[in-house]
């Protein structure tokens, strides 16, 4: 039997049930792995709705998830600039969200379960990886696109443990700008430098 398509009947819990069978799709077989089709089968709805409420995959995987922002959308004005400054124009706007109390409460969350189930490490990994950094490099037109997309993750991930999970003294009480000054050069050669 096929799914009913349209409006579901009733009150229109359309959105909790796209969103509940997003996050069960994701957590059980990863971002890439996901479709929209197979969300919209999961909620019992027709493709277009999951579009309508949602967007794109990438806009739903960020309800889903509950991020106050979309990481991939911070990508287009970081490009903006000179190549030269790119490390530095990631690594402050990285610092501006995880140093802001309503945004770093969920990227604190989805990291901690990141690290706690395998699911969720894959779910974000794929996110990061693919939607995110990838995103960034390859525009740059570099080589080694993969490579220096996981390096940048490295870098990112490991401040985001050490600063605002473990907190790595005397990082974690350092003022943005000493963070910058002591690891934007090491992201700029991940994106653009000899490796």
């Amino acid at each position: 039997m096929s799914p009913r398509t349209g409006r579901r009947p009733g009150s229109s819990g359309t959105q909790d049930a796209i969103l509940d069978s997003a996050r069960n799709l994701f957590g059980a077989n990863g971002y890439n792995a996901t479709s929209i089709r197979r969300i919209a089968q999961g909620a019992g709805v027709d493709p277009a709705l999951v579009h309508h409420y949602f967007g794109t995959k990438e806009q739903l995987f960020v309800a889903a998830m509950e991020l106050p922002l979309n990481p991939a959308d911070m990508i287009g004005p970081l490009l903006l600039g000179d190549r030269d400054g790119l490390g530095e124009r990631l690594l402050r706007s990285f610092l501006a969200v995880w140093d802001s109390e309503p945004t770093r409460a969920p990227m604190l969350a989805m990291i901690r379960s990141a690290v706690q189930h395998e699911q969720a490490a894959t779910m974000m990994r794929e996110f990061i990886e693919g939607v995110i950094v990838a995103r960034a490099v390859a525009t740059l037109a570099v080589d080694n696109v993969e490579w220096r997309a996981s390096l940048v993750s490295t870098q990112v991930l490991g401040l985001a443990i050490a600063r605002y999970i473990i907190k790595v003294e005397p990082l974690a009480s350092a003022e943005p700008d000493e963070v910058v000054a002591a690891i934007a050069p090491t992201l700029q050669r991940y994106l653009v430098g000899e490796l």
